[in-house]
């Protein structure tokens, strides 16, 4: 009757997961990464890398084979960044992606997802996905997963290994950032993306564990108060047109509304920064706050301008206006 009834109980969990899209299948039969969002406002305190280390057992009791673990934060800096992982994602033979995110109060989220093959990583926002109020809660969760499903998956490593990810910065397109002004302002329009409705990064920063959750109605709000600001800020220190876009277009799609510029926003640990966009990083200690960095974006050749002056600040108001100033030199 015991073995019933916990039979029964597997059973439900079970399928209630699965009603959620289910785990892709080549989480059973090839390589996963994780990616892991921790908040640093979370109790008890613990880094990224001691997360890993409790997850790790739990992935590969559920059936996975998890070959590398990486900080989300250090992926999403930018499309740049991102792409360079995602290349180096691509030549290790990743099928899956797992994002664990820890969220300020302590709850955790897991999702699952197919790898993308291409720099967003994962192709929607609508993974697989299962949620504790503990870590030791999710790690039963997964456990209880692999009571019930057969693994293709052998010879998985016992410990987490962390990639420090140099392989993949190195493989971005950093060579491609120019510490000058665009030419031709003048000419053609600017768009600017309302970052809280479209991220630079795709769908995977919405798993940061400062953006997981937001509802529709929190990210119109923002949209509205962040347009709002903006437009202060543009009157004030840009002279030429901008277009604001509140959803994501093709390179195609811009030019033919003239719109040949893009206003670029990315926020990370200034080091990661100045490191992703191939300029020294004299004291990695000092370089320690989050901070903004805006560049502008050349489409028709993809050319990156960071301007001649480093601008960044945790502030996004005064890093914009910092940024606009500057486009004057």
């Amino acid at each position: 009757m015991k073995y019933l009834l916990t039979s029964i109980l597997l059973f439900t969990f079970y399928s209630q997961l699965y009603a959620q899209g289910g785990i892709p299948e080549e989480f059973f039969a090839g390589k996963t990464v994780v990616l892991i969002s921790n908040s640093p406002q979370a109790r008890p305190v613990a880094t990224w890398q001691e997360l890993a280390e409790t997850i790790h057992p739990a992935l590969k009791e559920a059936g996975g084979d998890p070959v590398g673990y990486y900080e989300l934060e250090r992926l999403t800096l930018s499309e740049e960044t991102q792409a360079g992982y995602a290349a180096a994602f691509t030549k290790r033979q990743i099928s899956t992606v797992a994002i664990l995110t820890r969220k300020p109060n302590g709850s955790l989220f897991l999702h699952i997802g197919s790898f993308s093959n291409n720099k967003q990583i994962i192709g929607s926002s609508s993974l697989w996905g299962i949620e504790a109020p503990t870590l030791e809660e999710l790690v039963d969760q997964l456990i209880a997963i692999g009571r019930t499903v057969r693994s293709k998956n052998f010879l998985v490593l016992d410990v987490p290994e962390f990639l420090g990810g140099e392989q993949a910065m190195a493989s971005s397109t950093a060579r491609r950032f120019l510490p000058r002004n665009p030419l031709n302002l003048d000419v053609f329009k600017l768009g600017v993306r309302l970052a809280s409705g479209t991220s630079e990064a795709g769908v995977l920063a919405n798993f940061r564990y400062d953006l997981l959750g937001k509802s529709e109605a929190s990210i119109l709000a923002e949209q509205a108060e962040e347009r709002n600001s903006l437009e202060q800020i543009f009157g004030e220190y840009y002279p030429y047109q901008v277009a604001y876009l509140t959803t994501a277009k093709t390179d195609q799609e811009l030019i033919a509304d003239r719109v040949q510029f893009q206003l670029i926003k990315v926020e990370g640990r200034e080091a990661d920064l100045l490191q992703s966009m191939g300029l020294p990083v004299a004291d990695p200690e000092k370089n320690n706050r989050i901070v903004v960095k805006y560049y502008i974006r050349l489409i028709v050749r993809d050319e990156l301008y960071i301007g001649p002056t480093w601008d960044a600040d945790p502030n996004w108001r005064v890093a914009l206006t910092n940024f606009l100033r500057n486009l004057r030199q």
